[in-house]
């Protein structure tokens, strides 16, 4: 009986570190909300297809609620990696102390918003003043925080400035807001925009960019701080041997709107901080 029994512990022991390690071979993956789920979805799945491949593990994505349910998935070491913006990957560091950011695009170095509108007689921001407007997530830093951040810096207190501020909460719902008139002007990524174009999706003989931000460091993706340094060390090598000569390597490139990726580290996000700290967004 003594012996059945110390063989029906061992069994569930070795059952258990099975379950454990199996767990511990899926890489979970998700990335900021800042457009539709689905289009979330399409853009990853040939990337973490490239990802399960080059680091020999299963690869999924977790779709979150909103921009602050990612920064808390990350602190509770429920994702092991995440698609942050600037603001995004600085509350996340805030908060963990040790979250690292692997990779970001060539773009996101110098990064841009664009202001939109359709409306014919505006030609500057200026000519906004008493109008209704859209920033996307309050937490986005394309979005939200450097756009109001360099209006601040050129006079402009948009709750002051606008009749009235609203939040579409993602990059392609403020270009459809413009665009159905629902607000007078809006302001959103670059690169959100140039994809829409390049779509089809927003009719530019009506939505027409007035103004462009000076740029600022944005996008990347970051790993929990707890997770294995030579795991972490392989998805960044995996990122930057992504070639665009290659066509399905191109093909991934493409839907991250990415030529390529290039190291990067929290000292370049210090800017985004302070501009975070000057806007009263972090204590």
């Amino acid at each position: 009986m003594f012996k059945r029994s110390l063989a029906l512990v061992a069994g569930v022991a070795l059952s258990l570190s099975t379950v454990i390690s199996q767990a511990a071979e899926v890489l979970k993956v998700s990335a900021i909300p800042d457009e539709a789920p689905t289009e979330l979805l399409r853009k990853f799945k040939p990337l973490g297809a490239y990802l399960e491949q080059s680091l020999g593990m299963k690869v999924e994505f977790v779709p979150v609620a909103d921009y602050a349910a990612v920064v808390e998935s990350l602190a509770a070491d429920r994702l092991d990696m995440a698609w942050l913006g600037g603001f995004t990957f600085v509350q996340t560091r805030l908060k963990t102390g040790n979250a690292i950011p692997l990779v970001q695009r060539e773009q996101d170095e110098k990064f841009t918003s664009k202001f939109i509108t359709a409306d014919a007689s505006v030609e500057s921001l200026q000519d906004l003043k008493g109008k209704t407007f859209a920033f996307g997530s309050v937490s986005s830093t394309s979005g939200s925080l450097m756009p109001r951040y360099f209006m601040q810096q050129d006079g402009i207190n948009p709750e002051q400035f606008f009749s009235r501020v609203a939040y579409s909460g993602a990059h392609d719902a403020t270009v459809a807001w413009v665009q159905a008139g629902k607000v007078d002007a809006g302001v959103l990524n670059a690169s959100v925009w140039q994809k829409l174009v390049d779509a089809g999706k927003v009719d530019t003989a009506k939505v027409k960019v007035i103004s462009t931000t000076p740029t600022y460091y944005d996008y990347n993706w970051t790993v929990r701080g707890t997770l294995d340094p030579a795991l972490a060390e392989k998805i960044k090598q995996a990122f930057l041997a992504l070639d665009p000569a290659n066509p399905e390597h191109k093909a991934i490139l493409d839907l991250q709107a990415a030529t390529r990726f290039i190291p990067t580290k929290p000292e370049n996000y210090t800017g985004i901080e302070e501009a975070a700290r000057s806007a009263g967004l972090l204590k």
